[in-house]
């Protein structure tokens, strides 16, 4: 590069390196609201996350900034190697994004997203949707603004979707979803008139808490989670957060009732933390280290959670283990018996504890009803009614309450409209990043059996985490897999595990 060339550049880097630390400061701020803030800070808490968002956004709009891309744009695209190249297009990007946004409405979203949140919990611990409404409604109109300003050419949940699912919009996820509930509705409906269900008495009982976290703690390290450079904690809603893959804060919940919830939450976020900790080592602070989309994160949580922790051979693994930490419930349970509960299926009314089978009914649903209030074909008062219909109509259950049916997710009190569709795609990408690995891999199973999880680990440092943002969503399952996005794999193997367990002909 000449030395021009490469004075923008190191301008460039060095305004998104402090961008990126300042958001680091953020999501700190939002682990701390989550799990050890007290409850009486949350309005300054509010104000501070405001003020931050102001200042992200200033540095994100600096007309500097854009003075570096326009000199950069200027230069032959062969003058830049693949992660330059990289770096320079994702912060084109958000320029873009950004400077098209007022501060104002940033500042507003944030603000609306802090306090959002405790109205949330409050409306949900005392099962009153009409709380939460206007904070619903309010962060719509906001969202349609912002989408106005980002993407004018998209329609406003098209636009809500590509922040987590780029390039993607509803006629691409729509189809997908219409073949999902054709196959696995009727599928669901055959397992509950199955003549064999698995035993899954000896998973109730008395589960010590500090046995939970002493277990989930021992499985997230022999999964490769460095806790030098992580950590595990309480919230309500289980998540992976922290400011930088050196401090990655992965949080579950607990039950003295149930020791598999807490446990596979923590396998899961488990599975976001080793995504964060196996990104490229430098460049942290850029654009080109950063993860893909939020549906190939989820296929990382997934893919631990699922493909790895839900197998018989983790189950032959931990047996021992499992029986020795919780000894009045396990003993004289076998590895067979243990595979069946754990995969048990059964519609139920919350999403985050939802089998692997009837889950992606809960994603549709909410893609649905999302789709409907950007469309204007669903009104927000209705929502509790609409919610609970379609819960009848798609899993046969109706929740008595709005905690256990419109008011149990957090995504909505922080404006998170678009992110549900990730869920069922990561869980599809998991299943094909899964079948890829056993090709090149044939000894996946006996490693897992063994307890040997770090070969599974480099594969997926190598193939996905280091990948970092190199090439689109897309191009990576192309590149990893050798073909796109296929839901057969996911239907087949769908099919294929609960057709076994349930003895279906």
């Amino acid at each position: 590069m000449t030395t021009n060339v490469n004075t923008a550049y190191s301008d460039l880097v060095e305004k998104l390196e402090e961008i990126s630390r300042l958001g680091g400061v953020m999501s700190t701020l939002h682990w701390d609201q989550e799990v050890i803030m007290p409850s009486g800070a949350a309005e300054s808490r509010a104000k501070q996350i405001s003020a931050l968002a102001g200042v992200i956004h200033e540095r994100s709009t600096d007309p500097q900034l854009g003075e570096c891309l326009d000199a950069l744009k200027k230069e032959d695209p062969s003058t830049f190697n693949k992660f330059e190249a990289c770096n320079i297009r994702e912060a084109q990007r958000e320029y873009d994004k950004e400077t098209k946004v007022p501060k104002k409405l940033v500042q507003e979203m944030a603000e609306l997203g802090s306090r959002g949140h405790f109205v949330w919990i409050k409306a949900r611990e005392e099962n009153k949707f009409s709380d939460f409404a206007p904070t619903l409604k309010r962060f719509i109109e906001m969202k349609k603004e912002w989408a106005a300003y980002v993407f004018p050419d998209l329609t406003p949940y098209d636009a809500n979707i590509d922040n987590y699912e780029r390039g993607t919009t509803m006629a691409e996820i729509a189809p997908i979803f219409e073949r999902l509930k054709s196959e696995l509705i009727p599928l669901i409906q055959s397992v509950k008139e199955a003549k064999h269900h698995p035993d899954t008495s000896f998973l109730e009982g008395t589960f010590p808490v500090d046995k939970q976290e002493a277990l989930g703690k021992q499985i997230s390290t022999d999964m490769g989670f460095s806790f030098d450079q992580g950590r595990m904690d309480v919230s309500v809603h289980p998540f992976c957060g922290g400011g930088h893959p050196t401090d990655v804060r992965i949080t579950t919940r607990y039950r003295d009732s149930d020791f598999i919830e807490s446990l596979y939450a923590v396998i899961h976020e488990t599975g976001h933390g080793l995504y964060e900790q196996g990104r490229m080592k430098e460049g942290r602070d850029l654009p080109v280290s950063e993860a893909l989309t939020m549906g190939i994160h989820e296929s990382q949580s997934l893919f631990w959670e699922r493909m790895i922790a839900q197998n018989k051979a983790f189950c032959a693994h931990y047996m021992e283990t499992f029986q020795t930490t919780f000894p009045n419930n396990m003993q004289g349970v076998s590895v067979s018996a243990l595979y069946e509960a754990i995969n048990n299926c059964k519609p139920s009314f919350i999403r985050v504890e939802a089998d692997e089978l009837t889950y992606p009914l809960h994603v549709i649903l909410r893609f649905e009803i999302e789709k409907g209030l950007f469309d204007g074909s669903v009104s927000v008062d209705g929502l509790p009614e609409l919610w609970n219909d379609k819960m009848v109509t798609y899993l046969g259950v109706r929740p008595p309450t709005d905690t256990l049916g419109v008011l149990q997710d957090v995504h909505w009190s922080g404006g998170a409209f678009g992110y549900f569709p990730s869920y069922t795609l990561g869980a599809m990408y998991a299943c094909q990043f899964y079948k890829t690995m056993l090709g090149e891999l044939p000894d996946t199973e006996k490693y897992i059996e063994e307890g040997k999880f770090a070969p599974i680990k480099t594969w997926l440092n190598e193939k996905i985490h280091s990948q970092g943002s190199l090439y689109s969503p897309q191009e990576l399952v192309q590149k990893v897999t050798g073909e796109p996005l296929n839901p057969d794999h996911f239907i087949n193997y769908l099919k294929t595990k609960y057709r076994a367990i349930y003895q279906i002909n």
